[in-house]
């Protein structure tokens, strides 16, 4: 998502409203990278363990990469509106998150038709491939959780104090545990505390499927979606706990050890509490329980202060100049990236050894495979992506291409 470091001698103001922080950038950046590189191994079936999602309960570090995300886009919210009328804001904010949803809904679409086989249709034609990916478009998303959560958070925080919204994420998760524990469970006669383990089972996997219908979830799990509709609910907390950092990293009255040391203290106190609580609601990103948001929120803060500490206090840089170039066009890298993998996985295939392969499939099987062991293979094939992607975002930064919603 450690211990409080020293507060370094070197004291420095933030920079004035107008310039960007560089570790907020770095924080970003590495998160995407990070989504990349967990996004796109050389083959599924060879990952090194951290950069597996935890199998259920539990969490590793591929695990922390979302929430992370989300909590920057707290931050940022904050740091975007504090200076703006509130009036003036709502339609931007509700214009925001619409694109932000509409572009993860394309993405979840693209190419728009179906590649694969259309069961008891042989041969399918290109109008019948289009409805049955219509038919069978998945509605949730990264994106789509991202827009939702950005668009609740910006309005509940928009006109309430630091205290009311405390109250509110407060409500958001006690609220959330006891919906997801002690409310049956619909066509199983047992409340969810005793469903949690079972994935099919958990009052969100039943939301999923009366909200979003079975031909319209997640494909992997066809019977609930780690993006479904009750469980972004929490998920806002998660950003709401980003702005409550946004409003404290810019809090000026204290000088910028101070709220370094506030960031790890506070963070530290939240891992440890979210670790707490999750012995009775487990730690779940699937699930997005509310031991996961406070435990993640706790995980963000120290990564952030580390960042924080490094490059806007003792100025060591040197490590970030990549991470910068990914913090500043996450859009371009998340739905490029996004798209060059459909194509690279599904769409383009070439013959080898007399049978069609994808595209990352040959290169991984001919570049990679033969000469490393399985999951260092398939981590340098990972690593490579990345790589690609950096340098296209470092072309598109020297043009000054920066693509917003």
């Amino acid at each position: 998502m450690s211990s409080v470091l020293e507060a370094s001698a070197i004291e420095e103001p933030l920079p004035p409203p107008a310039e960007r922080l560089a570790a907020l950038d770095v924080f970003r950046g590495l998160t995407i990278a990070g989504m990349l590189l967990v996004n796109d191994p050389g083959s599924w079936s060879a990952i090194y363990p951290p950069l597996e999602h935890a199998p259920w309960n539990g969490w590793t570090p591929t695990d922390l990469i979302f929430p992370f995300f989300l909590f920057i886009v707290g931050i940022t919210t904050h740091l975007s509106l504090r200076k703006r009328e509130p009036q003036e804001m709502v339609p931007k904010i509700l214009r925001r998150g619409l694109m932000i949803v509409g572009v993860g809904l394309l993405l979840n679409a693209f190419p728009f038709f179906w590649w694969g086989r259309i069961p008891g249709n042989p041969d399918p034609t290109l109008w019948q491939r289009i409805v049955w990916r219509a038919e069978h478009l998945r509605f949730a998303g990264v994106l789509q959780r991202i827009g939702i959560a950005y668009v609740a958070a910006a309005l509940l925080t928009l006109r309430t104090t630091r205290r009311q919204q405390i109250a509110i994420i407060s409500a958001i998760l006690i609220g959330y545990w006891i919906v997801m524990t002690l409310v049956p469970v619909p066509d199983t006669g047992t409340i969810g505390a005793f469903l949690l383990d079972q994935p099919d089972k958990t009052l969100a996997a039943w939301s999923d499927r009366a909200f979003l219908g079975t031909n319209h979830i997640w494909a992997q799990s066809k019977t609930w979606d780690p993006e479904g509709p009750l469980s972004t609910i929490p998920a806002v907390a998660t950003a709401m706990l980003g702005v409550l950092a946004g409003q404290w990293i810019a809090d000026k009255r204290r000088s910028l050890s101070e709220r370094i040391a506030g960031l790890y203290a506070v963070g530290c106190l939240a891992m440890v509490g979210g670790s707490l609580w999750g012995a009775v609601f487990p730690i779940n990103k699937n699930l997005w329980t509310s031991s996961y948001v406070i435990f993640t929120a706790g995980f963000a803060c120290v990564v952030l202060a580390t960042c924080l500490w490094l490059v806007d206090v003792r100025h060591i840089r040197g490590w970030t100049r990549a991470l910068v170039i990914y913090g500043v066009n996450p859009l371009i890298a998340f739905v490029g990236s996004g798209i060059m993998a459909r194509l690279i996985d599904s769409l383009l295939k070439i013959d080898l050894g007399g049978r069609k392969i994808s595209l990352h499939q040959a290169s991984y099987q001919l570049l990679f495979e033969p000469y490393f062991p399985d999951k260092l293979a398939s981590l340098l094939w990972a690593l490579c992506f990345v790589a690609f992607w950096l340098a296209i975002l470092w072309a598109l930064e020297r043009r000054n291409i920066i693509v917003k919603l």
